[in-house]
């Protein structure tokens, strides 16, 4: 089975890249694990069609030939970051690689709710029309005070 992790965040440094991190090498023996960065992503444009760029193509084939998907977020003014937003824009333009694709939720912050405001966002992008990813029902992983984890 081969799953790709997305760190939600293009920061240098992230405890949600961290985790993901952590269940590569915690679960190894278990499936194919891939994590994926959207640092390299562009900003989304409806305008400036970016779909076939090198970036955003990589992720749509690693994405489309996997079996589920883990999303970790931080939550940054109780959303999701701007980068996430704009890779799932781009996923969901002119390609649609979360189509009934089973996606897990997960998120590390500092602070002790976790990321569940960002979660919740992120539920709503996921099911939304041009998306339409299978998001993982009550399998939210929240952790918070990841500085102390």
């Amino acid at each position: 089975m081969k799953i790709i992790g997305i760190v939600g965040s293009n920061a240098e440094f992230s405890h949600n890249r961290l985790l993901l991190q952590f269940i590569e090498k915690k679960f190894s023996d278990l499936f194919e694990f891939e994590i994926l960065e959207i640092k390299d992503i562009p900003m989304f444009n409806q305008d400036e069609d970016q779909s076939k760029s090198f970036p955003v193509q990589y992720m749509y084939n690693k994405l489309i030939r996997a079996d589920g998907v883990i999303i970790a977020t931080p939550e940054h003014n109780h959303t999701i970051t701007a980068a996430l937003k704009s890779t799932l824009e781009w996923m969901s333009f002119n390609l649609h690689p979360f189509e009934n694709k089973p996606v897990m939720i997960m998120g590390a912050s500092h602070y002790d709710q976790g990321t569940s405001r960002a979660q919740v966002h992120l539920r709503k992008i996921l099911d939304a029309p041009g998306v339409n990813a299978y998001v993982l029902p009550g399998n939210e992983f929240l952790l918070g005070k990841a500085k102390e984890a």
